[in-house]
């Protein structure tokens, strides 16, 4: 498998390539890469044959979106790219109608984003980020009314619960409106979280996954040891535990820079990190690339979200690829980040034959 082993996202004709170059480093001032770095990566991932990019109307306060553009213009290649950005978070202080998911700040966030990746159209949509407080009714339509009047093509949904996205979708299923095609959530060997509903909603309704953070925010790179557990302790006992007062003390992984915060540092997920250790010393890979390789091939997912600011590490990533994980390896893993028995879950586990007296019974599976 390479980028050239296209796939479409979720039930359309939207077709993307398994790995997604995600952009948020583009112009990052702290942990980033500026012009010449961003655009060496962009066409290092077009040229290996990857089609799906993905920005945001907030990342480097609009500066990846910027840097994106150009590097379209200059490319020739717009119709032959997915470009993907999004909307939610605010893009500014003071007011409230430049964030959330109503139908202003949706209008004002799509056409910034248009106008700074100098093109006429956005392949896919996501909402952002669940604001908890626009009904799902004008969600749909100010969707809807983008998808007609051509300024997006498909749409999706990020980091909302699935009973939220499920009524969009059945919404726009019973109305005959656009229905959406694509979930971006974190997904990993360190959080399976999204295995509960959201994947079983996207099998259902036709959505894709497309997984952020694969990597954990580089904790299954193996590049963190056991110390940032006690690191993670201090962050965590502060009022305000995405404020570290320095990256000295945080190097970037404690605070803001993370949604995860100080959750990620614990015995659990560092016994997780082991286990992909071990498993990518037997195949002489390194473990991103086996973590990588899980992810990408789990049922349900349409493309893996990656970010890379320099060639070498985008190209580490795109090799995870061609890894192969036997079944006992994939067993190893699936054991060590196996979900807890959570209430009512644990009771979907039953056998069939409790419930259907004493027979086995096998529903019909897409």
């Amino acid at each position: 498998m390479d980028l050239t082993s296209y796939r479409t996202l979720g039930k359309s004709g939207l077709i993307v390539s398994p790995v997604a170059l995600g952009t948020m480093t583009f112009g990052a001032e702290r942990s980033g890469s500026g012009e010449t770095a961003s655009r060496a990566v962009f066409n290092a991932y077009v040229d290996k044959g990857g089609n799906f990019l993905d920005t945001a109307d907030v990342y480097s306060g609009g500066r990846s979106e910027e840097m994106l553009g150009g590097f379209l213009a200059d490319s020739g290649l717009r119709d032959r790219l997915v470009v993907a950005t999004k909307s939610g978070f605010p893009r500014g202080q003071g007011t409230p109608l430049w964030g959330g998911n109503g139908a202003k700040n949706m209008r004002i966030g799509m056409e910034g984003s248009l106008r700074r990746l100098q093109t006429d159209y956005i392949d896919m949509y996501w909402m952002h980020v669940w604001d908890r407080t626009t009904p799902a009714e004008e969600v749909l339509q100010t969707l809807t009314d983008a998808v007609r009047s051509g300024k997006i093509l498909h749409y999706g949904f990020s980091n909302t619960p699935a009973w939220y996205v499920a009524k969009i979708a059945t919404l726009a299923g019973v109305h005959g409106q656009p229905t959406p095609i694509g979930l971006q959530y974190a997904y990993s060997l360190i959080d399976r979280g999204v295995e509960l509903d959201l994947l079983p909603a996207g099998s259902e309704l036709g959505m894709g996954m497309v997984p952020w953070s694969p990597l954990a925010a580089g904790l299954l790179t193996g590049k963190y040891g056991r110390d940032k557990i006690a690191d993670a302790g201090r962050v965590n006992a502060l009022p305000d535990k995405a404020s570290v007062a320095s990256d000295a003390e945080s190097d970037g992984r404690l605070n803001g820079d993370n949604p995860f915060g100080g959750m990620l540092f614990t015995e659990r997920n560092f016994d997780v990190v082991d286990v992909v250790k071990s498993v990518a010393a037997e195949l002489r890979r390194s473990p991103a690339e086996v973590a990588l390789s899980w992810v990408a091939k789990r049922p349900g997912v349409s493309s893996v979200l990656i970010g890379a600011s320099r060639v070498e590490q985008l190209l580490q990533n795109i090799a995870s690829l061609e890894v192969v994980l036997d079944d006992s390896q994939l067993e190893r893993l699936q054991q060590a980040t196996a979900l807890p028995q959570l209430n009512p879950y644990f009771i979907f586990e039953m056998p069939t034959n409790r419930i259907f007296g004493g027979q086995a019974v096998e529903g019909w599976r897409a």
